[in-house]
């Protein structure tokens, strides 16, 4: 059966990825409490559309091993279950079987996985670090593999020691060494008062790890970062600045390519509102509009109309004498990247800092916990503590994740997915192979967008060779992709597409 005979009524009868929600646009609205108080944790987008919500620190400041998930159909929290240690500041990254990786956190060296089908934690490889790593970064990668970069494992008399990079393996369950730094980190031995660092993945696959004085990029082919240019010069007082380092920046990769830092704080500079995009192509940092507020610890959420919406943090006051902490923001703004400005989009339900931001599947975003201001402390400044109260952004273009198309019409069962070449679908009469390139069409993706999406098969990830308008239909959009090598033959073998960290439905395909 070739496929161009029946897509036509496949696409007519299926669901719609892109319809308007009925929320109010541009507003935040409450959207319940988490089941109790944390800062520090990690929101992680499951495949299920629920959000898991993990350890952190709660208001008296314990380390918390709980965990619990947001349903965004009753918007409910719900207790989970208990990590094997407890954590904050570690990270949660989404692999391509659905489950998630938990890694180290204050003064954690090991790491575990979450699995959603039976809601238990298991214990996996520890970092080659463990158990000092702080700070640092983890990111997906274009192969299913986890890079971790960044953070510091130490002092020495001269300054900070940065963490290696390290590369987690899913098939495996260990970390293995990941090449190492280049430039002014190639020693490791970093003589500044601080360290802080991003890393986001590129639409090449290749990752950007930003640091001052210059940022570097990873390639996983090769397994060596490379130096590209300087980042960030701040004006200060009417002069320029180059700090040593910054911290609490956020990094955010637009749908044009480019990643927009904005932020920070540094000790002696204080809190930054200036900005820069990343050009991958030059690998040069440009200066861009600066935020409205000065803040650092906020989030950095990118919407899928293109904008970012940038929420909360810490944020100061500037006279002709000086800045000064002006406590924590409930303000949020939203940066446009056609025209590289900032604009203010009202305020949140609550201020917030070191909350996290969840993009959800109907295109609204959770934001949850963090700390807030409950008063100013006797000696000045200001007094905080960790709140369990979460709220929902309803931006004004919301937009819902892709969807992938299935020849029953209801988005299950077999997949409208075709041999590239031959056009048969990859059906029990017709099953794929490994290494074999297939095609299909869907719906969700952003019109001229640079952001590959991620296709899983089998809950692996498979190498994206094209994605683009798809020719003939107007709104539609061709993914095509190699199967897996390591796939598993099988007659329902499940095919996933994730697109700005959401998930699409599920279809199947046979493979042999």
């Amino acid at each position: 059966m070739k496929i161009s005979f029946v897509l036509l009524l496949v696409l007519l009868a299926s669901p719609d990825g892109a319809k308007l929600l009925g929320q109010s646009a541009g507003t935040f609205t409450p959207a319940g409490s988490m089941t109790t108080p944390r800062v520090g944790h990690t929101a992680t987008l499951l495949y299920d559309r629920k959000v898991l919500i993990a350890g952190g620190e709660n208001a008296s400041w314990a380390l918390l091993s709980s965990t619990e998930t947001y349903d965004t159909a009753t918007q409910t929290f719900t207790p989970s279950g208990n990590m094997t240690v407890a954590r904050s500041g570690h990270t949660a990254t989404l692999l391509a079987d659905g489950r998630v990786l938990i890694v180290g956190g204050d003064s954690v060296g090991s790491a575990e996985i979450y699995d959603p089908v039976t809601g238990n934690f298991t214990a996996t490889g520890d970092l080659l670090a463990a158990p000092t790593r702080t700070g640092f970064n983890a990111t997906l990668l274009a192969n299913g593999k986890v890079l971790i970069t960044g953070g510091f494992v130490g002092y020495t008399d001269s300054g900070y020691v940065i963490g290696d990079a390290e590369l987690y393996d899913p098939a495996t369950g260990m970390f293995t060494a990941a090449g190492s730094y280049s430039g002014s980190l190639a020693s490791l031995d970093i003589n500044i008062g601080g360290f802080g660092s991003t890393s986001t993945l590129l639409p090449d696959g290749t990752v950007l790890f930003a640091t001052e004085p210059a940022a570097q990029v990873y390639d996983p082919v090769s397994a060596a970062f490379s130096v590209r240019g300087t980042m960030f010069v701040a004006s200060v007082g009417g002069g320029s600045f180059a700090p040593d380092y910054i911290v609490d920046q956020t990094a955010t990769l637009l749908l044009n390519g480019k990643v927009l830092t904005a932020g920070g704080e540094q000790e002696d500079a204080g809190r930054f509102n200036t900005a820069e995009l990343y050009d991958a192509a030059s690998g040069l940092f440009i200066p861009t509009g600066s935020m409205v507020k000065a803040r650092d610890g906020h989030t950095a959420t990118l919407l899928p109309d293109g904008s970012a919406l940038m929420a909360g943090g810490d944020s100061q006051t500037c006279e002709d004498n000086g800045c000064w902490a002006s406590g924590i923001e409930s303000s949020a703004e939203l940066y446009d990247p056609v025209k590289g400005t900032f604009t203010e989009v009202g305020n949140m339900i609550s201020s917030r800092t070191f909350h996290t931001a969840t993009l959800l599947n109907n295109g609204d975003v959770l934001i949850a916990g963090g700390l807030t201001d409950v008063g100013p402390e006797p000696v000045g400044g200001f007094l905080e503590e960790s709140i369990a109260s979460a709220e929902l952004y309803h931006p004004a273009s919301p937009l819902s994740a892709p969807v992938l198309f299935s020849m029953n019409g209801n988005g299950t069962g077999q997949g409208a997915v075709w041999d590239a070449a031959t056009g048969q679908l990859a059906s029990p009469q017709n099953p794929a192979t490994a290494s074999e390139i297939l095609s299909m069409y869907v719906s969700g993706l952003a019109e001229g967008g640079a952001i590959p999406p991620q296709v899983t098969v089998g809950g692996q990830m498979a190498q994206i060779l094209f994605f683009g308008d798809a020719p003939g239909y107007p709104g539609y959009y061709q993914v095509n992709f190699r199967v897996p090598s390591g796939v598993a033959p099988g007659s329902a073998v499940p095919v996933r597409l994730n697109y700005l960290n959401r998930t699409s439905n599920e279809v199947s395909i046979r493979v042999q």
